[in-house]
C-alpha cells in the first residue's frame, strides 16, 4: 500500500488529505482519508515540517500501516546538501525509520543539488523535485515517474491536490 498527503490551510485551521493505493500507477481504485485540525503552527520559513508534520502524523494514526510500502509528502525530504530535515525526513524519523518516504515539491529549492532528482513528465518543462529518505533516490524518482497521467502532475496527485482545497 502506498499513502500519499497533502495538506491546505486556511484560517487557523488545515485540512490534510491522505489517499491510500496500491500501485504505483494506478489511477481510480483509492481510498481517501481527511481531517481538518484547528490552530495550526504559523508557518515559520525553513521549518514548514512545525506546521504540516503534526497534521500528517493526526491522520496517520487513523490508518492502519502495517502494509505501506511507501508515503509521498508535498516538500522535500532534505532542505540542503548537508541533510537538513525537512518535512520527509521528520515524518520518517516519527515513523522509526520504518518507512519509506518520497517528497515530491512542484518548486525547485535552491539549497538542494546533490539529492534532489527533478524529473519531467509529460510535455511539461518544468520538473517535479524529487527527493527521498529510507529508499534509494533513484529508485524513487522511478516511482513517481511510473504514476498515472500524462501531465506534469500524477493524476493521483493532482486528485489529492484536488480534494484537500474542497470545502
Amino acid at each position: 500500500m502506498i499513502l500519499a498527503f497533502d495538506t491546505y490551510y486556511f484560517e487557523d485551521k488545515a485540512k490534510t488529505v491522505c489517499l491510500e493505493f496500491k500501485e504505483w500507477n494506478e489511477d481510480k481504485d483509492f481510498k481517501i482519508h481527511s481531517e481538518i485540525i484547528e490552530n495550526v503552527e504559523e508557518y515559520i520559513p525553513g521549518e514548514f515540517y512545525r506546521r504540516e508534520l503534526p497534521c500528517i502524523l493526526s491522520l496517520l494514526d487513523k490508518i492502519e500501516l502495517a502494509n505501506v510500502e511507501a508515503i509521498v509528502v508535498d516538500g522535500f525530504v532534505y532542505l540542503d546538501d548537508e541533510k537538513k530535515f525537512g518535512l520527509g525526513a521528520h515524518l520518517y524519523e516519527k515513523l522509526n525509520k520504518e518507512i519509506p518516504v518520497i517528497g515530491v515539491a512542484k518548486t525547485n529549492f535552491a539549497s538542494i543539488e546533490k539529492d534532489k532528482k527533478s524529473l519531467i513528465r509529460g510535455e511539461s518543462q518544468k520538473p517535479l523535485y524529487i527527493t527521498a529518505i529510507g529508499i534509494e533516490a533513484d529508485e524513487a524518482f522511478k516511482k513517481i515517474e511510473r504514476m498515472h497521467g500524462e501531465f506534469r502532475f500524477p493524476t493521483l496527485l493532482k486528485e489529492l491536490d484536488r480534494l484537500t482545497k474542497e470545502k
